[in-house]
């Protein structure tokens, strides 16, 4: 059974990355004549390219914000977590990653992938159950960035986190009460940050397996960011400690 990836720079970026194999492309007549580059991406791997009704389109997506672009592709395959530690040790570079815990929100869910592309985390680490997975809402809310990342999804993440520590990457959990502002801790090294879920935050299991919890220092009159948001603040926090270590 084929996934359907939408709107314009998801359906880009899938024909341009390879990273699913694209199966057909549906488009509708007025993004035809308007959007030659995807139609010329779309030839030149070969997808049958079909012209439909914007309805048609918007009764196979379940709603009208697909931008006149459906494009099925083969179901999405988690990457194994060795592939993702064999491609780190490969490139020589510290250690970036991302596990998040219970992140059930879809647009959450692609909204953090998307900032993880962007900040250069080599992958994403999710569990199998009581989470979200890869969706088409997933995919667009992503913009493209799930054809770049590697996206693990693991049984047990307390199991993921001692591994890690036995390749020597420091584990920080994103926490908000009794922890250390996370603009004094040092993330410069080998880390892999965890993130919980908006309402219960990590789970107590996997929080006492952290070698440290941090904080987002918060000015406001509300006491939590939205998980999304707290996700880019502390992956974007890495890049600036190590820009400036450089």
């Amino acid at each position: 059974m084929a996934d359907l990836i939408y709107g314009t720079h998801p359906v880009t970026e899938a024909l341009r990355a390879g990273k699913r194999e694209p199966l057909e492309l549906l488009i509708s007549a007025e993004v035809r004549t308007r959007k030659p580059e995807i139609l010329e991406l779309a030839e030149g791997r070969g997808v049958a390219v079909k012209s439909r009704r914007r309805e048609d389109l918007d009764r196979l997506v379940g709603h009208a914000h697909h931008q006149g672009l459906v494009l099925r592709v083969e179901p999405f395959a988690f990457a194994p977590l060795s592939r993702l530690l064999e491609r780190w040790r490969q490139s020589g570079e510290r250690a970036f990653f991302l596990l998040l815990d219970g992140i059930t929100d879809p647009h959450n869910l692609g909204a953090i992938i998307r900032s993880a592309d962007a900040a250069g985390c080599q992958g994403v680490i999710i569990p199998k159950d009581r989470a979200c997975t890869v969706t088409a809402v997933v995919d667009k809310v992503s913009a493209g960035a799930l054809e770049h990342i590697l996206l693990c999804q693991e049984t047990n993440l307390s199991r993921v986190v001692e591994e890690l520590k036995a390749c020597g990457v420091w584990i920080y959990g994103l926490a908000g009460e009794g922890a250390e502002q996370i603009y004094r801790s040092r993330l410069d090294g080998d880390v892999a940050l965890v993130v919980g879920a908006e309402d219960r935050g990590i789970r107590q299991k996997l929080r006492e397996h952290c070698d440290q919890l941090v904080s987002i220092p918060m000015a406001g009159g509300v006491s939590s960011l939205n998980a999304s948001v707290a996700a880019a603040v502390a992956l974007f926090e890495v890049v600036r400690q190590r820009k400036n270590t450089k």
